[in-house]
């Protein structure tokens, strides 16, 4: 699995919480019967709701000898959820992850190859989209869709400060204290911990040039000097007035934050459904997408949406697995489910903005931005070096300690935490 950019954990073993959804190996009437534990890739609950029940439907009209049950979840506590369930060997068959969740999952024995499921289908799908579900040479997801993220800014606050939109790092520079002298932070950031790194901070070390993780993934590397001036370029601008003051503990909520209230020029990590968000609250003349920032590279965060197999499943269930899989990363179905949440496909034979003849001008930028995404970097402790980062960012950004420090104190655990894996 490449952990570098591409064009286009221990599970826990105690978990405190109940496991509400079992896989079954069939039901009464001879049916098999498998779960599927959907996120929210639609951000509005209503629909969303009314898409999988549709989705389920569907399949199971086209597949009357399966009982497909698609359950709706949160993205709160996801990993504990899904290691809960592992761990308890009572959950789903089917689970909608990221690549690097896929890495830690794969390291203790929790997911099942998949490859059966596309073997007439591989082709059609994207070779970047396959590398980032590979592990040791087997597919560990079927990509359904993909996520990309790219730079959101409010025209209008640019263009009353007589400024052009900021494509470097050097021009968000150039542009913090003039904008602090009206009140307003050039660049939105979410410091909370509880907003991934892959949204926040990452991004940026990548755009440095840096790396979370080595080549071979056995040490950390985000202390690098690439990595010492994307926090440093962090705190600079915090203290010229360049990030809003509560950055440092700020969620990645767009409704009421300042970047929906006029307080904050531009965010470097967003999403279609967040640029909607920014529209309705700023109006839709007044809020455009460019590529990603560029700092000694241009790099963002993007990621194929993996449906990945547990070892829950049954193998008198497996063949009902693959169709299940095989199902909804058609081009039929990724054609539905990307006009419903605004992702991208992940197959070649899925109509994208360039074979549109009148392309939607956002979907053109966040299609173009695909040749910039990083998939994160996939690593058994992916998400436990992010729980050991984010707090010493935050005493950067609070001034407790000077980026270096804060960085060496991080690596110091980072390690410690590798070694014990």
């Amino acid at each position: 699995m490449s952990t570098r950019p591409l064009r286009f954990a221990a599970l826990a073993a105690a978990a405190t919480m109940a496991i509400t959804a079992c896989s079954g190996s069939g039901s009464g009437d001879g049916k098999a019967e498998l779960t599927l534990w959907m996120y929210p890739v639609i951000k509005d609950e209503a629909a969303s709701k009314k898409y999988w029940a549709g989705t389920e439907a569907a399949f199971e009209k086209a597949h009357p000898d399966i009982d497909l049950n698609i359950e709706l979840q949160t993205f709160d506590k996801r990993d504990a959820q899904i290691s809960a369930a592992l761990a308890a060997g009572s959950g789903p068959d089917i689970v909608l992850i990221t690549p690097d969740q896929a890495a830690t999952y794969h390291k203790v024995r929790g997911l099942l190859p998949v490859d059966d499921a596309i073997a007439d289908d591989r082709t059609n799908f994207l070779p970047g989209t396959l590398e980032a579900a590979t592990i040791e040479g087997k597919l560990y997801g079927v990509p359904a869709f993909q996520n990309v993220n790219t730079t959101a800014y409010n025209t209008k606050i640019f263009a009353d400060a007589g400024l052009d939109l900021p494509k470097t790092w050097d021009d968000v520079r150039a542009a913090a204290p003039v904008l602090a002298k009206k009140g307003i932070a050039v660049m939105d950031y979410a410091g909370s911990p509880e907003q991934t790194l892959n949204l926040s901070f990452y991004p940026l070390l990548w755009q440095a040039g840096g790396y979370v993780f080595s080549p071979d993934g056995n040490d950390v590397a985000f202390d690098s000097p690439a990595g010492v001036s994307a926090l440093q370029f962090l705190v600079d601008l915090k203290k010229a007035g360049g990030l809003p003051p509560e950055a440092a503990t700020q969620g990645p909520k767009v409704e009421g934050a300042p970047i929906a209230t006029g307080k904050v020029a531009m965010r470097p990590v967003t999403s279609l459904p967040e640029l909607k968000q920014m529209r309705a609250a700023l109006g839709k003349e007044n809020v455009t997408l460019g590529l990603p920032l560029q700092g000694n590279v241009r790099a963002t965060y993007g990621n194929p949406g993996l449906l990945s197999l547990t070892s829950i499943n049954e193998e008198e269930n497996r063949e009902a697995a693959y169709k299940v899989l095989s199902y909804l990363s058609s081009a039929e179905s990724q054609q539905s489910l990307n006009a419903a949440a605004g992702n991208l496909p992940t197959r070649i034979d899925v109509d994208t903005p360039d074979s549109d003849p009148d392309p939607d001008p956002d979907l053109k930028i966040l299609n173009d931005t695909l040749q910039y995404a990083n998939p994160g970097e996939p690593s058994p402790v992916a998400r436990q070096v992010m729980a050991t980062l984010a707090p010493y960012i935050q005493a950067a950004l609070g001034g407790d300690l000077t980026p270096k420090e804060a960085l060496k104190k991080a690596v110091e655990e980072a390690r410690a935490l590798l070694a014990r894996a």
